[in-house]
């Protein structure tokens, strides 16, 4: 697809817009979440430690500069800097009010605190701007998050830390694959070199970093109210990046079979550790059990079809050969009800009904046989956040889906409702799976949803806009896998959204 063919069908998007999900029901205990008692939570880490693998890594969303998580610092600088003083509950006023409880405080930068607005603008002023650390234009991955004695760490230093636990491979081995903006490489160089050696000595591993990017042929043309192209001051369209969909190309270049995805803020103090890494095995281990099983209900079919006389891929979509059904027999009819009993009571996918043995086998085996996904789910609270649903696919089955707000029709009463009643959140806690049974990987480009983006509301220089959203990484991009829903508890979701949450407990050593 060309350029300007590309653009066009952008530009018809924004106007026909997506389609809304069909929602069954939320994904709630008993019914789409599975919530294990602690034996289970046992059982499920040693399956992650015992099994067979062809390799993990973990996958570090990290693109784009903190400018969010200092929106408000920035709102209360200008106010300051205007010589006008801020109220003592606003957020400039908190973070110069507990500055020295910031892991990047130093007195020598900031001095010794007191209450006067000279010092509420010097501290934002030094956070924020060249004058001081530069954080408002430098990636939430190199700030430091967590203070220990003779060390502050980064962000990405914590995902260090906690891929040697949870993410090392037989060999010593840790895996990371962390996505970042070019102009922000040599700062997470920078950072990662500052405490890999002494990591690797402490740990007993040794970490291979690779860097990647959102590919730039991945952004989308913006479009005014009318929906027209949108025009910079140039005269030129103006294009931004779709969201996080567009990393699903990132993922698919992956090569190792089992790959944890957790976003770069999502890191607590060392405390914590035990738990984040007995819940990600947790995951792993889950993930690990359903690739096991449904590996070896492809390869029963696998058998019952070559003993008839037809190989799997003769059962797929396009096939025209022999149009008897082979395959009606009662060993086959038992061994699909076992499969679509399975289906039904661990993934919620309720299969639509087969006029044949023949087109059963077909929808089981297109079912079985694609990546698979594990995501910790935990209770809500309150936290912003996509949700579990159970929704209907357009062949008639079920399937569990994370679906943002965006994607649910608020007009409809139905979808308002499932969205009230949902009792979880998802905090983008996840264990992939990548390779099939026949021990190749999938490409995972073959099983987005391209009708599962979702259009935005965004502003350039003051003047409205929409942007196009690529279908979401854990939403549409995987909407096509096995997915599987696990309670964790809310001590592994630490995220750091604004710079005030880093004086939580999660945050403070």
């Amino acid at each position: 697809m060309n350029r300007e063919e590309k653009i066009r069908m952008e530009v018809e998007r924004f106007k026909k817009g997506f389609p809304w999900m069909e929602i069954v029901a939320p994904a709630t205990p008993g019914k789409g979440i599975i919530v294990l008692n602690d034996e289970e939570v046992a059982a499920a880490a040693e399956y992650a430690d015992k099994a067979e693998v062809k390799g993990k890594c973990k996958f570090v969303p990290a693109s784009g500069a903190a400018s969010r998580m200092f929106k408000d610092i920035f709102a209360g600088l200008e106010k300051l800097s205007g010589g006008n003083d801020i109220a003592p509950d606003a957020a400039a006023a908190k973070l110069a009010a507990a500055i020295e409880k910031f892991a990047f405080y130093t007195e020598e930068l900031f001095g010794t605190p007191e209450d006067s607005l000279e010092f509420r603008r010097s501290v934002a002023e030094k956070v924020l701007t060249d004058a001081g650390l530069g954080y408002g234009s430098k990636p939430k991955g190199v700030i430091r998050f967590h203070r220990y004695e003779g060390e502050a760490r980064t962000a990405i230093a914590e995902h260090l830390v906690e891929g040697q636990d949870y993410m090392r491979n037989a060999d010593g081995s840790v895996n990371l694959i962390v996505t970042i903006s070019p102009e922000h490489r040599q700062l997470f160089e920078a950072a990662i070199e500052e405490v890999k050696a002494a990591y690797e000595q402490k740990y007993g591993v040794t970490y291979d970093i690779t860097f990647t990017y959102q590919d730039k042929e991945t952004d989308t043309v913006a479009v005014d109210l009318e929906n027209k192209p949108f025009l910079k001051e140039d005269g030129s369209m103006l294009f931004r990046p779709a969201g996080h969909g567009a990393l699903i190309y990132n993922l698919n270049k992956v090569e190792k079979e089992i790959v944890s995805i957790k976003n770069i803020d999502n890191v607590a103090v060392e405390r914590y550790l035990p738990t984040t890494a007995k819940y990600k095995k947790v995951l792993m281990g889950k993930c690990l059990e359903l690739r096991d099983i449904i590996f070896g209900y492809l390869n029963a079919l696998e058998q019952i079809t070559s003993e008839a006389g037809l190989s799997i891929p003769a059962f797929l979509p396009g096939y025209n050969g022999v149009q008897e059904d082979p395959c009606a027999t009662e060993e086959c009819q038992q061994l699909c009800q076992e499969i679509e009993d399975f289906l039904a009571s661990e993934l919620c996918i309720e299969m639509p009904v087969a006029k044949n043995c023949r087109e059963r086998v077909d929808a089981i085996i297109s079912k079985l046989n694609r990546p698979i996904r594990v995501c910790g789910m935990v209770k809500n609270e309150g936290e912003p956040g996509g949700g579990p649903f159970i929704i209907k696919e357009k062949d008639g089955s079920t399937s569990l889906q994370i679906l943002e707000s965006v994607q649910i029709d608020m007009s409809n009463p139905q979808a308002v409702e499932a969205l009230h009643s949902a009792t979880h959140f998802n905090p983008v806690d996840l264990v992939c799976c990548l390779y099939g049974h026949d021990g190749e990987k999938f490409n995972l480009l073959e099983h987005v949803d391209e009708n599962a983006g979702f259009i935005s509301s965004k502003s350039y220089q003051g003047r409205e806009l929409k942007a196009l959203e690529l279908p979401g990484l854990w939403n549409g991009s995987m909407s096509d896998w096995n997915t599987m829903f696990v309670e964790v508890p809310i001590e592994t979701f630490n995220p750091v959204k604004t710079v005030l949450d880093l004086l939580k407990p999660a945050h403070q050593a």
